[in-house]
Formats: C-alpha cells, sequence, structure tokens
C-alpha cells in the first residue's frame, strides 16, 4: 500500500542531525546534510574513509538512545536491528527518522533529486523503489534546464510586485507563464 507522504524540504542550517552507522551508503547522505548546513554527529563503530573529512562531530560507538537528544532529524544507515531501535526511540521523542533502505523502521523518506539554483526537484516512491526516484530524477534532470535560475529571479520579482499590487493568487499562475514566455 502506497504511503500517503506529505512533500517538505527541510532547512537543516544549524540543526543538529543524528546520522547513525558510517559506511559508503550513509557517506553519501553525511556530504548532503553538511552541504545543506547540519550540524551532523555521526555515532557508529566503524567509519569510512570518504567521511573523515568533513565538518562533523564522529563518536565511534554503537548507538544509544541519548545520542537523540537535542536532534531534529535522524538518518539511520545501521542493520535492520539497529533502525529498529532508532526508530523506537525517535518515536519516543517526536523525531522523524530516514532509515535508509530501510522503509519498515523510517517515519521519513528522502527523495531522489538536484539543484538548480534555488530550486530543488526531488522524487519519492516513500522508500519502495529508489530505483525508481533515482530514474525519474535522471529524466527530470535532462528537462530542467540551467535557464531556471532565470525563471526564479522573474518569478520573485512579479511575487513582490503582485504583493504589493494586490493581485489574487488565482490570476498569478497565468501571468507567471505569460512572462516565462518571453524569456
Amino acid at each position: 500500500m502506497a504511503r500517503r507522504l506529505y512533500p517538505a524540504f527541510l532547512d537543516f542550517v544549524g540543526r543538529r542531525v543524528l546520522v547513525v552507522g558510517a559506511g559508503p551508503v550513509a557517506a553519501a547522505k553525511i556530504s548532503r546534510l553538511v552541504e545543506a548546513g547540519a550540524d551532523v554527529v555521526v555515532v557508529a563503530p566503524d567509519v569510512a574513509p570518504e567521511i573523515e573529512h568533513l565538518r562533523l562531530e564522529v563518536v565511534r560507538r554503537p548507538f544509544r538512545p541519548s545520542d537523540l537528544e537535542g536532534c531534529w532529524f535522524v538518518v539511520s544507515a545501521a542493520p535492520p536491528d539497529v533502525n529498529a531501535a532508532v526508530i523506537r526511540e525517535a518515536n519516543r521523542r517526536g523525531i522523524f527518522v530516514n532509515a535508509v533502505d530501510d522503509p519498515r523502521n523510517a517515519s521519513a523518506y528522502a527523495g531522489s533529486g538536484f539543484r538548480r539554483g534555488p530550486v530543488t526537484v526531488a522524487i519519492s516512491t516513500g522508500g519502495d523503489a529508489p530505483a525508481l526516484a533515482r530514474v525519474m530524477r535522471e529524466a527530470l534532470e535532462r528537462l530542467v534546464g540551467t535557464d531556471v535560475e532565470d525563471w526564479t529571479a522573474l518569478a520573485a520579482r512579479l511575487r513582490d510586485d503582485w504583493r504589493r499590487e494586490g493581485t489574487p493568487i488565482a490570476s498569478r499562475r497565468d501571468a507567471l507563464l505569460a512572462a516565462l514566455s518571453h524569456l
């Protein structure tokens, strides 16, 4: 059964994000979290070499429930039994968990995405078919050109004008499409 997910983009700048596990799969997630400005803490007995150079805190030991203190979000890239312990403890604290390739032990599902300037595009299959999400992302990447940065700048200027002029939201879409057609 498909999960009924609410799409959201999270601002992690200056927020503590725990990553449980530090293998090659976790390394890609960690790199993106650091790039997003998160204060990343990695807890794992063993740490992949590609993680060592990143700006983060590394705690070399197994997960403990106290590791969740002060966290906004958790990525668990560990074996299923560890992921199960992480989600159990995180649920008690109201913290979302992305359990990598383990949708049963997750409450958040990271999409496959790309960025063009200020625009982020992401696809999610709710953790059920990550390879399909990647294929769809790659197709969208080919469709979305680099001129999207110009589109974003124009849309931001128009939004300011519309707010100032009191333009109804319902009429803004068509006005934006007309303006974009002139670029």
